[in-house]
């Protein structure tokens, strides 16, 4: 006789970006045609020099080497919370902030400092797949609501409050979103956060992709009203900003309920986050305002360049949505699933996209870009694929 698996964790689907992965694995691709991959949400430049350098300086100090405090260095939290006031005009404190390893770990201790197993959260449809994979293993149900194309992926918070049951604990939404690109309005945002309130709910916000936002100026003014701090739930990344995905950063805005339930979490998986991730991210703070603006630039000028492109009238495929890093696309193969388009798309065109079917329910029509990944020149052979693959049929 052999141990027992956790059954809510063997239930869980492998993660899919591997699946992906190995279907262009031992594959060469011809100059004339070379691979074009938009799968993974990963920076496709490296960290500044200046990062790397002052890393490789301090990492043999001594306390490189050491915990820092549970929810992070100090002078990392204070930093953190005072670019958000200037983004957000708020007034965070220090000790509403929590650092944490990446903004996966974030969500994570969110939902189990919010959710007992066989409580529910709203997770509008398509969700980002390590979302719903942790509900899964924790025994939370994810309670979907429908994805609303003619609203540009926008969710419905009419869909929310018809959803909420006596078991919900949360709503999460991802803006700009993954996988659709699509930036919520910030009279959606203050309408789920109405919602939330009124009906004694947290609002888990995950914005990621902040720094990429097409536009410039605050993109909400939740942090702005009056006890925020015991409903919004904010979540951040450092990772792609800095190009540090490896490194591990990021982190938890909340109020001081929250946060001292979060810090026990921490303290018993990870005592903190890895020190030289916080050093980076404080480095960066401090030292790469021009540089991330840059990079800031660097995405709206593939935004624009990935919408130029896509305007041809023989593309086949329909841009459903589109803002910071990602791209949702409808297919043109009515009743074909996503995941055979996705592989034919690889297997053809050289090409490696995400199906819709990955994130979520209902989602087989539909293929995610991670558009960021490529320059802006790569945009209109996207496009061209994309409609050598339409016109195969």
């Amino acid at each position: 006789m052999t141990y027992a698996l956790n059954p809510l964790l063997h239930a869980v689907a492998a993660p899919p970006i591997p699946e992906a992965q190995g279907w262009i694995a031992g594959r060469s691709f011809p100059t004339e045609k070379p691979l074009i991959d938009v799968a993974q949400a990963v920076p496709g430049y490296p960290p500044p020099r200046s990062l790397t350098d002052h890393l490789a300086g301090v990492v043999g100090q001594p306390g490189m080497a050491r915990y820092t405090d549970v929810p992070g260095r100090p002078e990392l939290r204070q930093a953190l919370a005072a670019d958000m006031n200037a983004f957000y005009g708020a007034g965070i404190d220090p000790a509403q902030v929590t650092i944490t390893a990446g903004c996966n770990q974030a969500f994570c201790f969110a939902v189990q400092a919010l959710c007992a197993p066989g409580d529910e959260l709203i997770l509008p449809l398509p969700y980002y797949f390590n979302h719903q994979m942790w509900c899964d293993m924790a025994g939370v149900r994810a309670v979907h609501i429908p994805f609303r194309a003619e609203r540009g992926g926008v969710p419905d918070p009419a869909d929310a409050a018809a959803a909420i049951t006596p078991k919900t604990r949360a709503i999460v939404l991802v803006s700009p979103n993954n996988p659709t690109g699509a930036i919520y309005p910030a009279e959606a945002l203050q309408a789920f956060f109405a919602l939330a309130r009124e009906r004694g709910l947290a609002l888990i916000l995950d914005e990621t992709y902040r720094d990429f936002l097409p536009a410039d100026g605050a993109p909400h003014a939740l942090f702005r009203l009056p006890g925020w701090d015991e409903v919004l739930v904010q979540l951040y990344s450092f990772s792609k900003v800095y190009c540090i995905t490896g490194y591990r950063v990021g982190s938890i805005i909340a109020g001081r309920r929250l946060t001292d339930e979060i810090a026990k979490v921490m303290d018993t998986v990870a005592i903190c986050a890895p020190r030289i991730g916080q050093e980076a991210a404080l480095f960066g703070l401090a030292n790469l305002v021009d540089w991330r603006q840059g990079n800031t630039r660097l995405m709206r000028d593939r935004l624009a360049a990935l919408r130029t492109a896509f305007s041809r009238n023989d593309l086949g495929y329909r841009l459903v949505s589109a803002g910071a890093y990602f791209a949702y696309l409808a297919h043109p193969f009515e009743g074909r699933p996503a995941l055979q388009v996705a592989r034919r798309l690889a297997d053809e065109q050289n090409m490696l996209a995400l199906p819709g079917a990955w994130f979520g329910p209902g989602q087989d029509g539909f293929l995610r870009l991670a558009f960021a990944n490529v320059e802006a020149g790569a945009m209109p052979a996207i496009a061209e694929r994309l409609a050598q693959d339409a016109a195969r049929g």
